[in-house]
């Protein structure tokens, strides 16, 4: 296990995470309470960090990278829900509450680096640091409303005005994320997203 203390760049690593959204704000005895149970991980392209079904849960924090979130059937077909990027998180939380297995998996779009963390170890972190807790949980239902958002949109948009609304929406992710995985997201082929790029002037 690599914590932090233990890591080549562990200096590096100290200002990735305290610019993540959930960690930004906290104070230095909580720093101090966090960072020897967390772990960093680092995952090459394509690798699976939740299974679909998983009932050992834990939390990720990005470092370096790209995540998604992914959902398939039976059959094979596969809908990715979100993407998430550095000083942002991905998390089974709700399913940890809910006592259900993970409805979705996390994959790795890119090389990714994350810290991350058991699901009963930060349960009972947040537990004891209340402030931590309310901002953390605040941020899964921001995700999960965006989710929500971007999975209805898919059925009441077209497809320049789902492209455009995620332009609008993730800047951040202009440029990042891989034609092929964009496209899956907007639920196009390659194709079209690439002709609607040049009607719409979306550098994506």
């Amino acid at each position: 296990m690599a914590t932090i203390a233990n890591h080549p760049q562990s200096n590096t690593v100290r200002l990735q995470l305290k610019q993540n959204l959930i960690l930004r704000d906290m104070r230095p005895v909580e720093w101090v309470k966090l960072e020897p149970i967390l772990e960093i991980a680092d995952y090459g392209k394509g690798d699976l960090l939740v299974r679909q079904g998983d009932t050992e849960m834990e939390q990720f924090f990005v470092l370096d990278g790209m995540l998604k979130r992914v959902v398939s059937n039976p059959e094979g077909h596969e809908m990715i829900l979100r993407f998430a990027a550095e000083t942002d998180m991905d998390t089974s939380y709700a399913a940890w509450r809910l006592k259900t297995p993970v409805p979705y998996s996390i994959v790795a779009v890119t090389k990714v680096r994350t810290a991350k963390i058991p699901m009963p170890q930060w349960v009972e972190f947040l537990d004891r640091h209340p402030t931590v807790k309310s901002r953390f949980e605040y941020e899964v239902m921001k995700l999960m409303s965006e989710v929500m958002a971007h999975t209805i949109t898919l059925h009441l948009l077209n497809a320049p005005g789902r492209l455009l609304r995620f332009q609008r929406k993730h800047p951040e992710l202009a440029g990042r994320i891989p034609k092929k995985e964009l496209a899956a997201y907007l639920n196009l082929t390659p194709e079209t997203l690439s002709r609607l790029k040049q009607k719409v002037g979306a550098e994506v």
